[in-house]
Parts: C-alpha cells; sequence; structure tokens
C-alpha cells in the first residue's frame, strides 16, 4: 500500500499491487487494473519511488518471516 496526495491535500492509501499505469498528463493520473483512476499531487517519479519502496519492504518482510520460520524447525 502506498499512501498518495489528491489535489485538495487530502491523503489516501492505494494498493500498489492494483497499480497497471501511472502517467503524467500534465498532473499525475495512477490508473488501477479495475480502470479506476486517481489524480495525485505526486509526480510519476515520485510514485514510482513509493511503489519501489513498498516493494522492498514486503520482500524484505517475506525473507525475514520464512528464515525465521526455518530456524524454527530445526
Amino acid at each position: 500500500m502506498i499512501t498518495v496526495t489528491r489535489f485538495n491535500r487530502s491523503r489516501f492509501v492505494i494498493n500498489a499491487d492494483w497499480i497497471e499505469t501511472i502517467e503524467s498528463t500534465p498532473d499525475t493520473v495512477i490508473t488501477l487494473t479495475n480502470g479506476k483512476k486517481f489524480v495525485v499531487s505526486e509526480t510519476v517519479e515520485e510514485v514510482v519511488d513509493l511503489v519501489i519502496k513498498y516493494k522492498q519492504k514486503i520482500f524484505f518482510l517475506d525473507r525475514l518471516i520464512n528464515t525465521n520460520t526455518q530456524n524454527d524447525d530445526n
């Protein structure tokens, strides 16, 4: 999940796994796999960075959990 900002400054959370496209029109438009669109104040690059950080966190936590589980079985 990533937190982004509408132009009225309200913040909301989007499931990063559901993002299909991010485009600059010149406003940043995030399109989800269900066709829903959101216009946000972050740049395309900022949204991409948020998604990368989210995926890195998930990957790290998954590795941490799986490593701890393997150690518990010994």
